[in-house]
């Protein structure tokens, strides 16, 4: 199972995607960030509100469940172009790293052009 929080699991196309290419359920919050929800927890556990990290894990947190919908055929398809992508933008990302298009004459990051 996966969890999710944070913006981009506003997306219900994405959490769907990720559940078929995972093959596994994903919950996604129904809170809109669940950083703050762990702070608040922390802080509570450190004055006593909770005896132990553990029931803290037994507290209820409302959220949404994506199933996979998808046959193990279509699943190695989607994984495949997953890889597929990621790897172009790994290599794209190399390409970039290389390149000084970016860097203003002092060697900073910054767009040259506007300076």
């Amino acid at each position: 199972m996966l969890q999710a929080d944070g913006a981009a699991s506003r997306n219900d196309l994405l959490m769907q995607c990720q559940a078929d290419i995972l093959g596994r359920p994903v919950l996604r919050s129904s809170l809109p960030d669940l950083s703050a929800l762990g702070a608040a927890y922390l802080a509570g556990l450190a004055i006593g509100m909770w005896p132990s990290e553990e029931a803290i894990a037994h507290l209820a947190c409302p959220h949404d469940r994506f199933e996979p919908h998808v046959s193990s055929a279509r699943r190695e398809e989607l994984y495949g172009g997953w890889r597929r992508a990621l790897e172009r933008a790994l290599l794209d990302a190399k390409a970039g790293a290389s390149s000084d298009i970016w860097l203003d004459q002092a060697g900073e990051a910054g767009d040259s052009a506007h300076s």
